[in-house]
């Protein structure tokens, strides 16, 4: 009996605070602020100015690019971890079939994902101009293979970044000039 006492009342009490609420509502005084987010379990963080980058190649000429396989000069870019912090970890390489492993240092992997060139699957497909792509590479100059899970990386405590290249390469399709453009997703694999 007393269970329902105590639920008529907070009810009448809720009726009463929100019946206040509704004589303070002053048109233009109140927004709104829409919250979202998700949790994870990951051994660093990747730092928000890695998320979002765009990466300028410049102008490059075609001279540069006179035959397949030509390539114009590479573009680093960069990819910042932070608060890694210690536990052991271990990825299996794709290529490879290795494990790496660490009993204190996170080990990671990145795919990069985008379409790839209709004339050499390797690179990027651009858009905007014909004849050229984008060859990917990591650090030690090893090639990316689009969609696949990258060399194992171990990442120092605290903070860690790692390198890639990115390189504007000659195709077999008829070279053409313009402002071009790509976009490529990327994917962090802990295991």
């Amino acid at each position: 009996m007393k269970l329902h006492t105590v639920k008529i009342l907070g009810g009448l009490l809720l009726a009463c605070v929100g019946g206040v609420h509704a004589e303070d509502d002053i048109e233009g005084m109140n927004g709104l602020l829409n919250i979202s987010g998700a949790m994870h379990e990951t051994p660093c963080s990747l730092e928000m100015a890695s998320l979002h980058q765009t990466i300028d190649l410049g102008a490059v000429s075609t001279s540069q690019l006179q035959r397949p396989g030509d390539q114009a000069t590479a573009v680093a870019f960069q990819l910042r971890f932070s608060d890694c912090h210690r536990t052991a970890g271990g990825i299996r390489s794709e290529r490879t079939g290795n494990l790496a492993w660490s009993a204190f240092q996170p080990v990671l992997s990145v795919a990069f994902v985008a379409p790839a060139d209709a004339d050499d699957p390797r690179l990027v497909k651009v858009q905007g101009i014909t004849g050229m792509g984008l060859r990917l590479t990591d650090a030690l100059g090893r090639d990316v293979q689009l969609g696949s899970r990258g060399e194992p990386l171990f990442l120092a405590l605290g903070s860690s970044t790692r390198t890639w290249h990115v390189q504007p390469t000659r195709t077999s399709a008829p070279l053409t000039s313009g402002a071009f453009r790509a976009v490529v997703d990327f994917r962090l694999n802990y295991d």
